[in-house]
């Protein structure tokens, strides 16, 4: 059965997995051999194929989207055959920039829907589990990872942190959508994308009193979501993931060497 873009072969939350590549060589495509980074293996699979399995076998989760701009290549050269058989599977061809991708993705039947990525290889359902808990009621949510729990774990770990009141925090590439009033958010995204290391920047893009307040460190980082989201008419919360792992994606080959480290460790003994 052919699926429309946001359609699901069963009723569940519906998981995208954003598998495309950045203008220019990946560094850690090329280290490994493989022309795009979602075909990077890890511990001997795929990265695309760990997430699209973790997200196959959850409870929750009714279809998996993968957006990328070469679709045909990823789907005869990541791996497992199997779960890339499975009818709740669509590849999709993406455009230039990853919000302009998702708003066409995010077809009317498409809500709720579950954002991560490729490159998301430590991805648990127990983490799954943990950011829908925490989503499920704001109509956007984002995950994260406060850096005492990051550090107390894996203290080595170099992350890009947001510092607000009463933390620092880095992402944990999980984003909540629930229906069509993100599509403003989306709009806005596709403006700030290119800057997603600078802090600063994006957040200014809500308005001055949320930079200011910011840049003064005085609005934690769940005020500053709410903020943010009234602004554009959301809902929007920031899901404190508890699981340090899960803002370990693999940008660099210190990453990829923790990453195969830790899926070792989880092997049964």
């Amino acid at each position: 059965m052919k699926l429309e873009h946001g359609e699901t072969a069963t009723k569940g939350i519906c998981a995208i997995v954003l598998a495309g590549s950045r203008p220019g060589r990946d560094p850690m495509a090329d280290a490994a051999g493989v022309p795009l980074k979602a075909l990077v293996p890890v511990a001997g699979e795929t990265m695309l194929s760990r997430v699209a399995r973790t997200l196959l076998t959850h409870r929750e989760i009714g279809g998996v989207l993968i957006l990328a701009q070469d679709t045909e290549l990823l789907s005869r050269s990541s791996g497992d055959a199997l779960w890339q058989a499975d009818p709740r599977v669509q590849f999709i061809a993406s455009g230039s920039g990853i919000s302009s991708s998702l708003a066409a993705a995010l077809g009317k039947d498409a809500y709720p829907a579950l954002v991560t990525t490729a490159d998301n290889v430590l991805l648990t359902h127990a983490m799954i589990d943990s950011f829908i808990e925490g989503a499920t009621k704001a109509d956007v949510a984002v995950g994260m990872v406060e850096r005492r729990v990051l550090l107390d774990r894996y203290p080595a770990s170099r992350r890009t942190w947001l510092k607000f009141r009463k933390g620092w925090w880095s992402g944990a590439n999980l984003f909540w959508f629930a229906n069509d009033k993100v599509q403003p958010l989306l709009s806005l995204w596709q403006s700030v994308e290119q800057d997603r290391k600078k802090g600063m920047k994006i957040v200014g893009a809500f308005g001055p009193m949320l930079l200011l307040g910011a840049a003064f460190r005085v609005l934690t980082i769940h005020r500053a979501a709410a903020m943010a989201g009234r602004r554009l008419g959301l809902n929007a919360r920031i899901v404190s993931m508890p699981q340090p792992e899960a803002c370990i994606d693999i940008d660099k080959p210190a990453d990829l060497a923790m990453a195969e480290a830790i899926l070792h460790q989880r092997l049964p003994v």
